[in-house]
């Protein structure tokens, strides 16, 4: 079970991380971007946790969090991460805990808002290369009869892998779209914070064990 107050560990943890990758994430930017990634990451999450919801739900928590990314971020990931968490905000409004299953249901929700609003794929140099390989990847080990910390090892190192696998790619989408082949060779930066988040999430959980 993931109860509310990991939920909530989860965000705060996640704001430290995008606070000691921030120069990363901006070098990672700079190079097919517009070198705002981690800046806006780490803004966004510091109004995260300023707006952070002492309820003991799930779903309050999680859309604070979306309302914090889509008014302080700016560039394409304030929308997009604030769409993936208002996706997932909305499937858990008053739960106190979330089962396996409904960590799954977060993940997929989670493709499912940035695949709205990006109006993008897999292999096409963005979040989702991250994102896609996690959610199938913890779906595979639910299956299998893996534990909570099981099934997000599993994402996290899928989420890795995924985000190694944009180096090659041409991006399609956002500003990297307009260097075309240029654009192979560098590592995307929102399949990076894509990485950090779920990774986040993943040691949240190996903590409590």
């Amino acid at each position: 079970m993931l109860t509310s107050a990991q939920v909530a560990e989860w965000i705060e943890k996640t704001a430290a991380v995008m606070a000691e990758n921030r120069e990363y994430l901006t070098q990672l930017d700079a190079a097919i971007g517009d070198a705002d990634h981690g800046n806006n990451m780490d803004r966004g999450y510091k109004a995260a946790l300023e707006r952070l919801s002492a309820e003991d739900d799930v779903g309050a928590i999680l859309k604070s969090v979306a309302m914090a990314l889509i008014s302080k971020v700016g560039g394409a990931a304030g929308p997009l991460y604030g769409t993936m968490f208002l996706q997932a905000a909305n499937a858990f409004a008053g739960k106190t805990t979330l089962s396996e299953e409904d960590v799954e249901l977060l993940l997929e929700r989670s493709v499912d808002g940035i695949k709205m609003r990006g109006r993008a794929e897999q292999g096409e140099k963005t979040i989702l290369d991250s994102l896609i390989p996690a959610y199938e990847s913890f779906q595979a080990a639910r299956r299998n009869g893996t534990d909570l910390a099981g099934c997000l090892a599993a994402a996290t190192d899928a989420a890795e892998a995924g985000m190694a696998a944009t180096i090659p790619l041409i991006a399609k989408k956002g500003r990297a779209s307009y260097l075309g082949e240029r654009s192979i060779g560098h590592q995307d930066p929102g399949a990076t914070s894509a990485y950090l988040i779920v990774k986040t999430l993943r040691d949240v959980v190996a903590d409590a064990r």
